[in-house]
Parts: structure tokens; sequence; C-alpha cells
């Protein structure tokens, strides 16, 4: 394959013979000398030449590192993968130190690419190197945050998206194969990568200077804390202070929220307020219940409630499940408020008074069976764009386009399954179009040196490049924010419209000094938390009401969004019984800590992850028990058994300050990841000198020198003090992951207030000599095989249809119509049946695989049975075909 300039100074692939070759290489470029360019870094080099680009070291040593240490291990690991067929560890064993060196590089300078702020040649020349790998997500590390941050926010780049798809041929990286099937076998890399890249490398490379910074910091101890921050009530921003408001998305009141809604939106933030207060922000954390909307008034029609009564319910439900998940609000309130009503009709009065507020006469979806006019999001159908079966009547979850209900092919409504027909109605609509510069001319302030996530910046870019359109700011409801306007009385405003004014209306709810925060853009940073499929109303629609309404809002700093966090292989589905919710995560016996850790531990930064009951066994077992709480427990009761529960004497050696200076990185390590909001990552930071404290006592052997000379005695002195400090140290770093975990080695160590409430950004000594702790004891739990496995058939789905079974077999009267099963789970199931309904008949008039059919077809009739379960019916056994 060869590159060659064409017109325009465009580049053109064919295949061609270089005269002077022995074997294939790839790629080449031929100059117009007729000279050839045989590497990446060389060619992509000379483009950049072309275009003005001036060399800088740090690139060059990219690029130079690139050629001798990552393209040999590169290499091997396609040439095991494509020509030898060798998967997992066999593959990423070659490259795995060049993997983690980038992350390490990038984690340490905190910037998301390799050479600074912006993309460099050294980001482009590595991620085409890598990406025929690491495109297949199970050859990227979950541990390495950095690398997969860097990587997605490059491959989600146009430019990124076409290289690839011109090399590869969608072919992935078997495209390769003619290629590499022509290369020699690799040699093996593995002595040379292991004798390169030592075990304690990051040790050995401390510089004096660092050491001697450490270890001053250390020897101050707690006199170098700040004095606390004076606790305000109401928080309010402070002149001359960091001021941070955080918010979480607001959970539909009437659904009870499963662990990925949790994962996404509440404990994410959650995690950052408690670092803020850790670092003495003056922080303030808000959510609430979103109340207003069709589902609240379809919910309440099945549980013959009013909606506020569904609300006041509901509400409580919520404000106890995250009560139970720890979750440190500073408060947590509900729209149904005359604040929202208040707000939200000034800012569409504002609108309104400004031009950017159209009206139209708008088609809409009417269900003549439950006699209304329906709500997107009780309209389900074909996506017109993609196809996908399950599409909502006002955005597709799929390819997550927007879309009119009246657009949808084959619609349905969700309430009776009935075809609702086409009906006219007089609507508002915000002028997006008219307000897509004050947007564009926001972000482009606001998006550099911010902490957006890559997909968070990724939906935004794709919206504002397809083009905003007027936007539907009204609904044919009754439970809403009243529409103050002539001719519209009989409307409200549309939920999302006016759910992400309902921050702003919480907050009043709090203080009547609310706008201080909310009308303050120069003084407050706002952090919002919530699944990418909040990103647009959060990222343009509320900015561009809040921009039309020419009010001095407070816009969002940084926009925080999740990926999608899955159950073992599936979807979570309350009415099928399978995954775990919010209010049943509380009688599994597990404590809330533990399921923080783990929702954490496996957070779907960058990419969708899943929950699985043997990973959460794994990682408590491992990472919990016998990593940090093995470690703590031991520093605590070396204390109390070798020195009558006083901190002793501790003398500090060479190899002792280099521990330090360790950790000390590690914890500014893991405040940088924080600063960044990479919440996952920053999790193994204190996993990591977890790790070093239990490597320091297993190689000092305490226990041992306890019973030596003098000498012997004081070392053991001193490893056990610098391991409680640690421990002590470790407790800090825990609060916002495990809050009660934190607390408790706090209370078993006695450690002084100061240090409970401030983490400093050294390793400061928090326990001098002579300290005197409390009683130790084991912080976690071993969680047992049979314990697991019981909880994954319970939530299963497969507990459901059993007991449903159950009642159908022991009450004779199912059989004459009574039903075993509540309205709802009957319609749930009901819906389940229809969507496999469609999915095989469009098999079959496709003409699919037999296989593919059968297998779906298996699964309607599981879903039928079910149903019949849930109905009181009984079950059919099944006869087969009667011959004829």
């Amino acid at each position: 394959m060869k590159a060659c300039q064409g017109p325009a100074g465009r580049c053109v692939y064919r295949e061609c013979v270089v005269p002077f070759l022995t074997r294939p290489k790839v790629p080449v470029l031929q100059l117009d000398s007729g000279n050839y360019l045989f590497s990446t870094s060389a060619i992509c080099r000379y483009f950049f030449l072309l275009s003005g680009w001036e060399q800088d070291d740090l690139t060059n040593q990219w690029l130079e590192w690139e050629a001798t240490e990552l393209q040999p291990a590169l290499s091997a690991a396609l040439y095991y993968l494509v020509v030898q067929g060798k998967k997992g560890e066999d593959v990423l064993g070659p490259v795995r130190r060049a993997l983690t060196h980038i992350d390490h590089s990038l984690s340490r300078r905190s910037c998301p690419f390799l050479a600074g702020e912006t993309e460099s040649l050294a980001d482009i020349v590595l991620w085409g190197a890598l990406y025929p790998l690491l495109q297949d997500p199970s050859y990227l590390p979950e541990e390495l945050g950095a690398l997969h941050s860097w990587f997605q926010t490059l491959s989600s780049q146009e430019p990124c998206q076409r290289a690839a798809e011109t090399v590869l041929k969608q072919q992935g990286v078997l495209a390769l194969r003619p290629y590499l099937q022509k290369q020699p076998q690799p040699s093996s890399l593995e002595g040379r990568l292991v004798s390169n890249e030592p075990e304690e490398e990051e040790l050995a490379t401390l510089s004096e200077e660092e050491i001697a910074v450490a270890v001053a910091a250390w020897e101050k101890g707690l006199e170098s804390l700040p004095p606390l921050r004076p606790q305000q009530n109401p928080v309010l921003p402070v002149a001359g202070e960091r001021n941070v408001l955080i918010t979480s998305a607001l959970p539909y009141v009437n659904n009870i929220p499963h662990l990925g809604n949790i994962i996404g939106c509440v404990l994410s933030a959650d995690v950052f307020a408690r670092y803020s207060r850790l670092r003495q922000w003056n922080t303030l954390y808000l959510c609430g219940t979103d109340e207003y909307g069709t589902a609240t008034e379809t919910k309440a029609m099945e549980e013959g409630l009013t909606p506020q009564e569904i609300c006041d319910k509901y509400h409580v439900i919520h404000a106890d499940i995250y009560r139970w998940f720890n979750i440190s609000f500073d408060f947590f309130g509900r729209t149904t408020t005359p604040q929202q009503t208040k707000i939200t009709q000034d800012i569409f009065q504002r609108l309104l008074a400004r031009g950017f507020v159209l009206q139209d006469t708008v088609e809409q979806l009417r269900c003549e069976h439950c006699a209304r006019f329906l709500a997107d999001r009780f309209v389900e159908g074909v996506c017109p764009f993609c196809g996908y079966e399950e599409a909502r009547g006002d955005q597709c979850d799929k390819c997550g386009k927007l879309i009119n209900a009246i657009e949808l092919k084959k619609p349905q409504c969700k309430v009776c399954r009935s075809c609702p027909v086409v009906k006219s109605s007089q609507h508002l609509f915000l002028d997006l179009p008219k307000l897509a510069a004050r947007v564009e001319e926001w972000l482009e302030k606001t998006l550099p040196g911010s902490d957006w996530t890559a997909n968070a910046r990724f939906i935004i870019r794709s919206w504002l490049r397809d083009g905003l359109k007027p936007r539907c700011i009204t609904r044919d409801l009754k439970w809403g924010t009243p529409v103050p306007l002539e001719g519209f009385e009989d409307k409200v405003f549309y939920v999302w419209f006016d759910a992400t004014i309902g921050y702003l209306s919480i907050t009043a709810n709090y203080t009547d000094q609310w706008e201080k925060w909310w009308k303050n853009p120069e003084q407050v940073n706002l952090y919002q938390f919530m699944a990418k499929d909040n990103v647009p109303f959060h990222g343009i629609v509320f900015p561009s009401s809040a921009l039309g309404a020419e009010d001095n809002y407070t816009l969002v700093s940084h926009l925080i969004a999740t990926e999608y966090l899955n159950y073992e292989d599936g979807k979570f589905s309350k009415s099928r019984g399978v995954g775990v919710f919010g209010d049943m995560a509380q009688d599994t016996g597990i404590p809330a800590d533990i399921w923080r850790f783990y929702l954490l531990y496996i957070r779907p930064e960058g990419q969708d992850s899943a929950f699985s009951w043997t990973d959460m066994l794994f990682k408590n077992n491992s990472e919990l028990l016998n990593n940090l709480g093995n470690f703590i427990n031991r520093a605590g009761m070396f204390v109390s058994k070798f020195f009558g529960g006083f901190v002793p004497e501790m003398v500090l050696t060479s190899d002792d300050q280099r521990l330090l200076t360790h950790i000390t990185l590690e914890l500014q390590h893991y405040h940088q990841l924080l600063e960044k909001v990479r919440i996952r990552d920053a999790l193994r930071s204190i996993l990591t000198i977890s790790r070093h404290g239990n490597q320091y006592i297993q190689v000092n052997e305490p226990w041992k020198r306890i019973k030596g000379g003098e000498a012997d005695r004081q070392r053991a002195g001193t490893v056990t003090g610098l391991a409680v400090n640690i421990a002590a140290l470790l407790s800090v770093m825990l609060q916002p992951y495990m809050p009660t975990v934190g607390a408790t080695i706090q209370a078993q160590l006695q450690l002084p207030p100061p240090a409970c409430s401030i983490l400093p950004t050294n390793f400061l000594c928090t326990l001098p000599a002579g300290h005197q702790i409390g009683t130790v004891s084991p912080l976690f739990q071993k969680l047992e095989n049979d314990q697991i496995e019981s909880l994954k058939q319970r939530f299963s789905g497969g507990q459901l249809e059993e007991s449903l079974a159950l009642k159908a077999k022991a009450s004779p009267k199912t059989a004459a119509g009574l039903t075993t099963a509540g309205p709802q789970q009957i319609q749930a199931l009901t819906e389940e049946v229809t969507k496999q309904g469609n999915i095989v008949r469009e098999l079959k008039a496709q003409k699919a695989d037999k296989n593919q059919i059968a297998a779906e077809v298996a699964k309607l009739l599981d879903l039928k049975k079910q149903l019949a379960l849930a109905e009181g019916k009984p079950l059919e056994t099944s006869k087969g075909k009667k011959k004829k």
C-alpha cells in the first residue's frame, strides 16, 4: 500500500511495489523527489512540518520512544493475534508495559494529551499505531484510565475515524493479515521488557529533592494543616474562595433507581462532593426528584392515587435509598414547588420577551383509547433513522438522534399498546437556531481547560454539527408547570424544559439567597453529573434557555457523563426481576460501603461496564479483605500488641524516606485524578498505597524484629509507626468512596479531628510517637460463593418465574382468571412479549438465519410463559406438531 500526494494535497492509497524492498513494508509515502518515507512517525512529521508545525523536545521524545520501544512490542502483539490466533494475555503481554508507560505519563502530567492540552504529532502517531489493537476493548486494560480516556477522545474525532475506515476497510485488525503473514516471526520480548522495567522503577528514580521535600512535609505533621473552614448554614458562595456547586441528574420520582442510575448520577457526584469538602472548598451538593410529566400521571392511574400522592410516596422512597447509600446531599428537594413555577415562568417570560419563543401547530399522536395526547416517552416504535425497535417518541437510545413522535414507524401507546392517531395542537418552541451562536460562543470559552468528559464533548459537537432545531417546550398535560400565556392555559411546560430548572428551584427551597449560586458565574464552579443520555439537555437546552433569558445565570463548568452500567450479560429490568435496584440492595446483607466500592471500581468511564456478582465477590475478597483491610488491621494490631496501644518512636532510614516519598507522589496522583473527576482511577491510588504498605510490612517483618535486640526493636517500632500513619492517610483518602469504613478506621486509630476533615497534598505524620490508638478490629467480611450464588439467582429473574408458578399451582382459582401478579407487572410483561414478537416477525420477514430465528422464538415462548404465570393461567405442555 502506498500513500501518494494527489490533487489538492489529498492522500490517495493504492497497491504498489517499492522496487528495492525485499518484503512488504507499510506504510510508505512516495515524495515528489522520488524518495520514500517508511514509518508512520516520519510520514506524519513530514506532513506536520509542511503545515508549519514547530518541533518540540517532548514530542520528539515520544516519537523516538514509539519507534524504539512501542513498535517492536506492538508488532509482536499483532503478529500473535492475527497470524497465530492467540488471545488474551498472550497478545497483551508484549505491550502491557508500553501501555502502562503511556497511562502513567498522561496521569502524571494531568493533561489530556501526550504533549499538553491539545493534540500533537505524538498523539496522532501513537494513536495510529495502537488503534488496530486497542479498537478491541478487551486489549485496553480497565485499570489504565488515563490511556482509555486519551484513546477514546482521539477515536471519536472524525479525521481519525475516516483514517481508520480507509486503512482497515471495516475488517478491523484482520485487514493487516496479508501484511503480517509476510513478516518474520517476532523474537521474544519478555526478557528485555522485564529487565528494562524493574518492579520498583518509580522508587529507583526518585530525586534527592523530591525525597527532601516529602520528608520535610512529613516532619511538620499536623501543624501544617490549614484551619478548618467554619461551617455555614446555608452554604453560600464566599468571595475569594473556590465555590463548588454540584448537582446530580434529578431522578424520575416514579422510578426506583437501579445500580446504574445510582453510579451514573448521585454516587459519582457524592464522591466528588466529599472530596471537595476534604479540600476545604466551599461546596454545595444538591439533588431532588423530578416529579412532573406523563410518567407521574400514568403511575398515579396505576396505583389509584393522585399525582401529588404518588410524588409524596416515591420521594420518600428515593430519599431513603440515597440515605442508605450514604449520599451526602446538602439538600434533597423536589420539583413540585411554588419556587419551580415562579422561576420557570420567569425564564420563559424573559425568553418570550426577547423573541426566542415560537408558536406553531404540531402534529401529535393521540391515543383514542386513553383519550389523551401522548407524551413523547409514552410512545414507542421503530426509529426512522437506525431501525431500532424500541425508540422513544423523543429520542432513540441506540443512535442518539432526536425524534418527533410522529416520525416513528409502527408507533404504539405504551399504556394500552394501541396504535395512536395523528392530531393537531398549538404549541410553543424554544428557538434554538436563533440561540446557537450564543451557545457555541459559550462552549468555546468553557470547554478548553474544563473537565467535560469525552462523551459529553462528542455528543454536544454532534448536536451542533447537525444544526440545532426549534425545540417544543409545551405539552398537552395537566400535571406540570403551567404555561403563563393566553391561549395556552390548558398546557404545561415540557419536562425537559423545566426539569433542569429544577436545580434552581431546589436551591431556592434550600435558601432564599439561591441567586448567589445560580446568578454568579464569575465566582461559582458548577459540576453536573449524569448519564450520557442527559447530556443534550444539560449541555444545549438549558444553557440556551439561560443565555436567552439574559439574567447572568451560572452555567455548567464541568459536565461529567458516564456511559451505561449493565447487569451481568443484559439490562436491568424491574418487571422481570432482573438486577439490583436501590430498595433491594439493603436487603442483601452486604453493607452500603461495599456496594459503593464495587460500583465505583467498575464505574462506566469511557465505555459501558457491567455489574457482576462473581467479580464483586472477587474484588471484595482480594482488594478489600486481603489488601486494604489486611494492611490497616495489621498496622493497628502491631501498635496494640507490641507497643501497648501507643505509636512508637520512628527513626526513618533512607528506604523509609523513599517509601514515604513514593506514597506522597501517589497521594498527589490521587489529587490530580479527582481534580479531573477521574473517580474510578483515583480509587486505584488508594489500593496502590495499601499494597505498598503490605509489602513494606512483609519485607521488614516487625513481628520478628520485636523479639530481637535493641536495634531490631527500634526498627520494628519505625516500621509499625510508619505503617499506622499510612493507615491513617488511607482512612481520609477512603472517605469519598467508603465514608463509613473511613470513619471506622479513624475511630480505631483515634485520629485527631483536624486530620479527619482535611486531605493535604503531602503525606504527613498525623499519628506522632506517643499517640494512643483505640481498639482495632477487622473492617471487612469475606463474601462466600454460596452466598453470592444465592443472590445471583435471586436477582436473575428466575425466582420471579418460580414464585409465580408456585402461586399458579397452589391456587385452583387461577384457571378461572384470577391474577397472581399486579397489573403493572402484567403490563410490563405484555410489553416485553409484544416487543419480542415484533423481533421474531421482522427476522422471519427478512428470511434470517434459522438458528437466529429459533433463539428469538425461544425467548418469546419464555416471555409468554412468564406472562401466563403472572396472569394465573395454567401452563400449556408442549405436544409438538401433529402428523397429518
